[in-house]
């Protein structure tokens, strides 16, 4: 699910960064262990979907699927995509056995090869949880993810905010990765005249993440936004 760095790794260059969200990359993190993620969904997800209609989802850089298995259970129709083969087995593994799987299907997506995460398709709710790519590619990719919203959904985007950086709660992996809501607005032209969004949320919330060395309290980047009908 999260697509921030390995804790070793610090390879700042835009190649080293970009080699960070390949399949090769994920493939082989995610072989090296059971389980990555907790396999709870995403927080902010939860919070922000409570008050929507359940519908169709495209839940972009899904990991192992906690977020599309919570997704299916609350009744929308979910797709999961992901760079990484061994992780959308998971998704499909643990959807199987949750009794979700007839509500998830799985496909694969490399954020920089092809921005667009479901080809032509719209979803009335894509949500993007820690997604975090090269300030050069920010702009192509979070494009393409925006471009799956239909007209009356919404865009979802979790992202870890540079505070955490600057405080000490993480680590620097590479200029630019951690960005704030501005940035998202910002790209998506929300403010321009005749723009199709308009912004539900735009937050800095905090929260304690539970760490092997104890509570760590971050500070979450949450953008919500709706496009508006046609």
């Amino acid at each position: 699910m999260h697509r921030h760095h390995r804790e070793d790794a610090h390879d700042h260059s835009l190649e080293g960064l970009r080699e960070a969200l390949t399949a090769g990359f994920w493939d082989e993190r995610y072989s090296g262990s059971e389980r990555v993620w907790s396999g709870r969904p995403n927080q902010r997800l939860v919070e922000q979907v409570a008050d929507l209609t359940p519908g169709t989802a495209l839940d972009v850089a899904c990991g192992e699927g906690a977020d599309a298995i919570w997704l299916a259970k609350q009744g929308w129709k979910v797709t999961a995509v992901d760079v990484s083969q061994v992780a959308l087995s998971r998704v499909a593994t643990h959807a199987e056995d949750e009794g979700v799987a007839d509500r998830v299907r799985i496909g694969f997506y490399d954020a920089l090869d092809d921005p667009r995460p479901a080809g032509r398709r719209t979803f009335d709710l894509v949500t993007v949880s820690f997604l975090h790519v090269p300030v050069e590619d920010f702009d192509d990719v979070y494009r393409g993810v925006a471009a799956a919203v239909r007209p009356g959904g919404r865009l979802l985007v979790t992202a870890h905010h540079p505070h955490d950086v600057e405080s000490g709660a993480r680590h620097d992996h590479g200029p630019g990765l951690l960005f704030e809501p501005e940035r998202v607005l910002t790209t998506l032209g929300v403010d321009q005249p005749g723009s199709p969004w308009e912004v539900e949320v735009a937050d800095t919330p905090e929260r304690v993440q539970e760490t092997a060395d104890g509570p760590l309290h971050v500070r979450d980047t949450v953008v919500r936004l709706r496009r508006r009908a046609r």
